[in-house]
């Protein structure tokens, strides 16, 4: 199975963008996985924040492979422990040909890719920079590829 993560805008954190690229490469060893990364928009400041939520959907939008099941990252969304995200994640190797995961931008997602989405998670209940859920969010996905192989990565 196929795994991206679309984000809206670069990781700027130099400390942030080589952890998420160590991960991605570890990632890289149990699974195809990529980013793809939309850029902010220009002129941002002079838009409302339902104006940047659907040019950002619609940049979204065309960013999600017709066939691929899409999980919003979404404060909302259902919250796991690493070992029951882990058996998800081994459940969608088995069921979908393509798994697509969504950071959206600082106001969240427009209704239009709500509407797209196949489900929602959430990394806590607690709110984190954009910057950091990404490290958070990469960082969990390698961690299950480590439980569902059995490694010693993670402890109980």
């Amino acid at each position: 199975m196929k795994t991206t993560l679309i984000m809206v805008g670069k990781t700027t954190n130099k400390m942030y963008s080589e952890a998420i690229d160590d991960y991605c490469r570890r990632i890289g060893h149990y699974t195809p996985f990529n980013i793809k990364v939309i850029p902010e928009l220009k002129n941002a400041k002079s838009l409302s924040e339902s104006q940047q939520k659907e040019k950002e959907g619609e940049l979204i939008l065309k960013a999600i492979e017709d066939k691929s099941t899409v999980v919003l990252l979404d404060e909302h969304g259902k919250e796991m422990r690493s070992v029951e995200f882990a058996a998800w994640l081994e459940n969608k190797q088995q069921t979908a040909r393509q798994l697509t995961f969504v950071i959206g931008g600082p106001y969240g997602f427009a209704q239009s890719v709500y509407d797209r989405a196949d489900g929602k998670m959430s990394l806590s209940r607690m709110t984190f920079s954009h910057q950091m859920v990404r490290l958070v969010f990469v960082e969990q996905v390698y961690r299950a590829c480590t439980i569902i192989k059995n490694e010693p990565y993670h402890h109980e």
